[in-house]
């Protein structure tokens, strides 16, 4: 069996290292899906929609770093870390590539919670505005505000109670 070409992966990585999602997008097959972290109701499909997310998402997350990949054949696991302000972020990301070695779907898993969180709140109403739904844009702010204030308030007063001792 032929070992599949990362270069991809690699042009991947460098993008979202140095936020560009233009460049990003040079690794993906016209036809990528990405499953957002978030919520299973949303799955990005085609170069516009992923760009509009990477841009989105790169302009609030920062110190963007990998520091693992693992790959099995045409599927890749990345890891990196970052920062949302003073909040930590840890994410990884299944990539399965096609037999040219582009990305055709990306699965994103992202830790701890109030991360994930904080970045639905800052993410969500710049998705909103930019698909000309103002309105939702207004409304999203208040149920992920809610839900950040929830997590963040119980990893860092509720959970260090209950950690292993």
């Amino acid at each position: 069996m032929e070992r599949p070409s990362y270069e991809a992966v690699a042009v991947w990585r460098a993008a979202g290292e140095t936020h560009d999602a233009a460049r990003a997008v040079t690794a993906l097959h016209p036809d990528v899906t990405l499953v957002s972290p978030i919520t299973e109701q949303f799955t990005f499909r085609g170069h516009g929609q992923v760009r509009t997310l990477l841009e989105v998402a790169l302009s609030v997350i920062e110190d963007l770093t990998y520091t693992d990949q693992v790959a099995e054949g045409r599927t890749v696991a990345l890891f990196y870390e970052a920062r949302i302000g003073a909040t930590r972020l840890h994410e990884a990301q299944r990539l399965r590539l096609d037999a040219d070695g582009l990305i055709t779907e990306i699965t994103l898993f992202v830790r701890p919670l109030p991360a994930l969180t904080l970045l639905m709140k800052k993410l969500g109403p710049e998705l909103a505005r930019r698909q000309g739904r103002a309105g939702l844009a207004r409304l999203i702010p208040l149920p992920s505000g809610i839900l950040h204030a929830m997590a963040d308030t119980g990893e860092r007063s509720i959970m260090p109670k209950a950690a292993p001792r």
